[in-house]
């Protein structure tokens, strides 16, 4: 383990990491998820610009900037987490397409708690099969972001709680409630299911990747990181015994909230206050999802927290090369630069100059 001075940017890598393989199988999820209305795979921009700055052979980036007709990749884990879970509670097997699954909701309200975009995703899946939603949102959330979510019929609760804070309201506005079905992206524990299938539904994501990266050997892959559960689902696709290709994989977060880097520097979960604003809303997030944690523990090379000037950089820089990107977008190529740019981050990394790098570019700009 290594892990950088309180002075210096916050980073922690673990070396031997790429021998642990997930036992998580591959999900079913993008037979249903191509059944959505809209659907393609999103884009995957090569940038020669970037890999000359990086110093390596090729970077790639994941534009999730119009995903489903939303403005991030959110709604690949909704919609797959409410379809198994409507489908449970009839007995069934997870539906094979929206209409199949239309037939068996009954009068649920779907309820989350969020900083933007899963709340928006969660309203967009109720409004297409004709149910209510309620959507908690924490203190400091735009009210551009709150016009969003309610746009999509949904009722939103808006309270003066920081995110982890707010994730409890929501979960506690459920209880003696039947027909409220609470679909969290974190779990803690006695939640964990739910969350288990938001994770199944972004591998989706990194499906359409392999495609779009046939010819391409890639030996980095960037992902921005909230509570870690699109951080997990990169982990799980990646760290199965069966690829013959095991890159690294990074995750990057806010200083304000570089809860992963401090859980791996510790070695344990380690909750940190969010209390201080940032750009980056989407991983504004003080604690790990207890699901995601153990494949962060055993599966993750390194993780870096970035500043909000870093993150406006990379957003720039991302705009200027025709990716829309948003601030967490923005986010992945500030860390990919951070860590790349320190020979001993680069070298615990296993990056040269024939390297392939890819990063997630989880949202659009707003």
């Amino acid at each position: 383990m290594t892990s950088s001075s309180a002075s210096a940017v916050p980073w922690a890598a673990r070396a031997g990491v790429r021998t642990w393989s997930s036992t998580t199988p591959p999900g079913e999820a993008k037979e249903f998820h191509s059944s959505l209305p809209g659907y393609r795979p999103t884009p995957l921009v090569e940038c020669p610009e970037l890999a000359a700055e990086l110093g390596v052979a090729a970077v790639f980036v994941k534009d999730e900037a119009d995903r489903l007709g939303l403005p991030a990749f959110k709604i690949l884990g909704a919609s797959w987490a409410v379809n198994c879970a409507l489908s449970q509670r009839c007995g069934l097997e997870p539906a094979r397409s929206l209409t199949e699954l239309r037939d068996r909701s009954g009068p649920i309200t779907l309820v989350t708690a969020t900083d933007g975009n899963h709340g928006r995703a969660l309203a967009r899946m109720a409004a297409l099969l004709g149910l209510a939603s309620r959507i908690y949102a924490p203190a400091g959330t735009a009210q551009q972001t709150v016009e969003a979510i309610a746009g999509e019929g949904a009722e939103v609760v808006q309270t003066e709680l920081i995110y982890d804070e707010v994730v409890w309201a929501a979960a506690s506005s459920t209880a003696g409630h039947p027909d409220d079905l609470l679909v969290q992206d974190t779990a803690w524990q006695g939640y964990e299911q739910i969350p288990r299938w938001i994770v199944e539904g972004y591998d989706t994501l990194f499906d359409e990747m392999d495609v779009q990266l046939a010819e391409h050997p890639i030996h980095l892959v960037t992902v921005p990181t909230g509570v870690g559960s699109l951080l997990q689902a990169a982990l799980q696709h990646y760290r199965d015994s069966a690829r013959q290709q095991q890159p690294a994989i990074l995750g990057v977060e806010p200083v304000t909230a570089a809860c992963v880097t401090a859980s791996l520097a510790a070695g344990k979960p380690v909750s940190v206050d969010t209390s201080a604003p940032t750009i980056m809303a989407g991983l504004n997030c003080g604690t790990i999802s207890a699901i995601a944690w153990p494949a962060i523990r055993d599966g993750l090379d390194a993780s870096v927290a970035v500043t909000d000037d870093q993150a406006r950089a990379g957003m720039r820089r991302l705009h200027e090369l025709g990716v829309p990107a948003g601030s967490c977008g923005g986010a992945s190529l500030a860390g990919v630069r951070v860590a790349l740019g320190e020979a001993d981050r680069r070298a615990a990394l296993m990056i040269g100059d024939h390297s392939g790098l890819v990063l997630i570019s989880t949202e659009g700009a707003v």
